[in-house]
């Protein structure tokens, strides 16, 4: 199982990003596929999930309204639009298998992680 992330880096308040994740094919058929992050001193949250059964997600209320997780089957890449960014959502995001149902949680397997850094 691999996931491969990139898109990470250095915005302003207010700016955006767009993070990439290409799971292998086996992967991507039978998992959801998500991203967490991890700021410094602070416990890893989960941000977003896309399940590939029903195309169903899943957002943390710190980031409903502002990103946006969705796929493309013929890249088999998963995508998360970051909007309207913050100083508090900096931080290491990490690309995932995940499920979800009241809350989001990861299932097993981690990309690498990419810096985002909101900052002026």
């Amino acid at each position: 199982v691999q996931l491969q992330a990139s898109g990470g880096g250095l915005v302003q308040p207010g700016g955006f990003l767009r993070l990439s994740c290409a799971p292998s094919q086996f992967t991507w058929h039978y998992y959801g596929i998500g991203w967490f992050r991890q700021a410094p001193g602070k416990e890893r949250e989960g941000v977003s999930c896309i399940m590939s059964s029903d195309g169903s997600t899943y957002y943390a209320d710190s980031v409903k309204g502002r990103f946006t997780i969705s796929r493309n089957n013929a890249k088999n890449t998963v995508y998360l639009r970051m909007n309207s960014l913050k100083p508090e959502d900096t931080a290491v995001y990490y690309c995932a298998t995940c499920d979800f149902g009241d809350t989001l949680y990861p299932t097993g397997y981690w990309g690498q992680g990419t810096q985002v850094t909101v900052s002026s």
